[in-house]
């Protein structure tokens, strides 16, 4: 596929108002000094700047005509074209081989096992656990002892490390299974919302080799996910407009479930997505 000037310099236009207005309140309070506990998190963690959400890129093997400039970008070679350019799925393996080997990894093991829907969000309460400060700098809605109880009447079940790695020492023999970093890719689950979350950080190291409605796709999810993360913290955000799903109740864990069903089915298909813009393949291909 060959996108003239035109058609490209259009879809690169559209994309950066899309991703501006993504992150147009992040912005705004940056701008001002202003902390959010509940969206600082996707430009913190991640550590990602608005500015890499509005580089757009075609994709791989999608090439660019009278785009000579691009060919000393990362990942691009020269097309077909003239001054062609393409997004060169093989540049970036032979320059990255471990990282596009733990991507892919990634993305196709996570998506060949079942979804687990049994955890509940409880992975941010076990990261305050008997703990003498909190995370982060907001009152705890149960109150600490009413929030340890929560913990202490629950089996944790948490399949991914990036969090569990956080639990305080006395939540992490409570976890069912006990992870590491070597063992991620064989145990992370496309129910985890943390593992929906994380298709924004994969899209992003694969860069040019992602089409940018794609990488804004992955971050929309990462958002909306990251909204449900703190409905079911155990903090009060009351004063930042978050209503609490509390999944110490049974309507509270229904309602939880209900959603992270509908996040990973999103995440699913984002998956797929990836793994066919960047490798040409499905996530079910073995």
């Amino acid at each position: 596929m060959i996108l003239s000037r035109s058609e490209w310099a259009e879809r690169e236009t559209a994309h950066r108002e899309r991703a501006d207005a993504l992150t147009a309140e992040h912005r705004e309070r940056a701008s001002r000094g202003e902390k959010h506990p509940v969206w600082d998190f996707l430009f913190t963690y991640y550590s990602y700047k608005p500015a890499q959400l509005r580089r757009w890129h075609p994709g791989a093997g999608v090439e660019l005509a009278d785009a000579v400039e691009r060919r000393a970008w990362r990942w691009y070679s020269p097309g077909e074209t003239v001054d062609g350019a393409v997004p060169d799925a093989a540049v970036f393996a032979a320059e990255k081989p471990a990282l596009a080997d733990l991507v892919e990894r990634m993305l196709r093991r996570t998506a060949s096992r079942p979804a687990q829907f049994g955890c509940f969000g409880l992975h941010e309460w076990a990261m305050v656990y008997r703990a003498e400060e909190n995370r982060h700098p907001v009152p705890l809605r149960l109150g600490r002892d009413g929030t340890d109880r929560v913990i202490e009447s629950h089996e944790l079940r948490c399949t991914h490390f990036d969090a569990y790695r956080f639990f305080t020492p006395e939540a992490v023999p409570r976890n069912r299974t006990t992870l590491s970093r070597d063992d991620q890719p064989l145990i992370e689950q496309p129910g985890c919302l943390h593992a929906g979350m994380d298709l924004y950080k994969w899209a992003l190291k694969l860069g040019p080799l992602v089409p940018g409605d794609l990488l804004l796709d992955t971050f929309e999810l990462a958002r909306d996910i990251r909204l449900l993360d703190m409905e079911a913290a155990p903090y009060d955000l009351a004063a930042w407009g978050v209503v609490p799903v509390a999944i110490e109740t049974p309507e509270g864990k229904a309602e939880y479930v209900r959603r992270q069903r509908g996040f990973a089915e999103r995440g699913a298909e984002l998956r797929v997505r990836l793994l066919d813009s960047w490798l040409g393949v499905s996530a079910a291909t073995t």
